[in-house]
């Protein structure tokens, strides 16, 4: 069981294989998802302290590649968690004054093609 550790929040055990968005959102942190998980919106953006992932989904890479977020921050609604992860939500619910979207479904979408990042 992957451990997520966030500032601020007691740490976080996510199920082998879980989006990370829904980890974060289990656990309390707030984690803005405006487009309901489909790599559309860049709201469920994540910074790594520890334990970023090397691969990346195709739909990770071209939405933050269009909004020139690459190298910068990840999307959590596009990352499986399978080891342990030490991240800094950047949008939340309670920060922005926005409500998330619908929920994200429990497997990644779009259907991901993976990349090496």
């Amino acid at each position: 069981m992957p451990t997520l550790t966030v500032p601020g929040f007691p740490a976080l055990h996510a199920h082998d294989g879980e989006r990370l968005v829904l980890a974060l959102e289990r656990g309390g942190t707030g984690v803005l998802h405006r487009c309901g998980g489909v790599a559309r919106c860049t709201t469920c953006r994540v910074t790594f302290t520890e334990g970023e992932p090397q691969a990346m989904t195709q739909a990770e890479h071209d939405k933050l590649a269009e909004k020139e977020l690459l190298g910068q921050a990840r999307l959590s609604c596009q990352i499986l968690c399978d080891h342990d992860m030490t991240l800094t939500p950047l949008q939340t619910e309670s920060g922005t004054g926005l409500e998330a979207g619908k929920a994200p479904a429990e497997q990644i979408e779009p259907e991901p093609v993976w990349t090496a990042g």
